[in-house]
């Protein structure tokens, strides 16, 4: 007979941490960016899924597309983002990206890392970086119209300028 409630409080206790691992959620791809202090609106809309290794900063995005996503910001950038990003990351600093690009004049190229300088983020291509205010990237953008799907931009407001830095000896 005791043998019941001994039962009984085992299978109350494996449920009921069961329960609490359930209610234990992972953080979304745009709050683990916060974690080391990068806005959400580095990675468009839409990413489903993601793995990051807490020991090496090893992270891969996936986005709910089938193909590219792909946008215009400020009216003369293009990106192109793949189905599946990945690099690594650690305190304002994303390095080894790949599956980011921007078109600059009529050439794709890789955006390779990602740095926050107090209120600036400087992206870089490698041979050249461009440096942009951090309030650009609070919100996301969406795959096919970028931040021009709802209209909700005001327009008579200018858009700021990056600056365009080339490294190396020249």
């Amino acid at each position: 007979m005791p043998r019941v409630p001994l039962l009984l409080l085992l299978l109350l206790l494996v449920a009921g941490a069961t329960a609490c691992a359930a209610a234990e959620t992972k953080p979304t791809a745009y709050e683990a960016l916060a974690t080391f202090d990068f806005p959400p609106g580095i990675l468009p809309k839409g990413v489903v899924s993601y793995t990051l290794d807490g020991a090496t900063g090893d992270f891969t995005a996936t986005l709910n597309t089938t193909s590219t996503c792909a946008f215009s910001i400020q009216g003369s950038y293009s990106l192109r983002y793949q189905r599946r990003l990945s690099g690594r990351i650690a305190a304002d600093r994303l390095t080894n990206l790949q599956g980011v690009s921007v078109k600059i004049l009529f050439l794709w190229v890789n955006i390779v890392e990602v740095t926050r300088h107090g209120d600036e983020l400087g992206f870089s291509v490698g041979i050249a970086s461009a440096d942009f205010g951090i309030d650009n990237f609070l919100e996301s953008p969406q795959c096919g119209c970028g931040f021009d799907c709802h209209d909700h931009r005001d327009l008579s407001l200018p858009l700021p300028e990056p600056s365009l830095r080339l490294r190396g000896a020249f």
